[in-house]
């Protein structure tokens, strides 16, 4: 694996998946990891959506702007 490992959410069913690719998975509904939004379920979709938008505003995410994962 090249570069910095992602945090990020999904359908619990893809957790080990996620992880043999070399995530981070987390069960939250909304993950945000240097400007890359995912959510695991259509439940989400709202918190999802706020998340984008902020995340729209916030405008580019250079490499090393934002280490981690934040919980919407």
């Amino acid at each position: 694996m090249t570069g910095p490992r992602k945090a990020l959410t999904g359908w619990p069913s893809l957790r080990t998946d996620l992880r043999n690719a070399g995530a981070i998975w987390v069960d939250r509904e909304v993950v945000v990891d240097r400007g890359l939004v995912t959510s695991r379920k259509p439940d989400d979709i709202p918190a999802f959506n706020r998340k984008m938008i902020e995340e729209f505003s916030a405008g580019n995410h250079g490499p090393g702007l934002s280490t981690g994962y934040q919980a919407a």
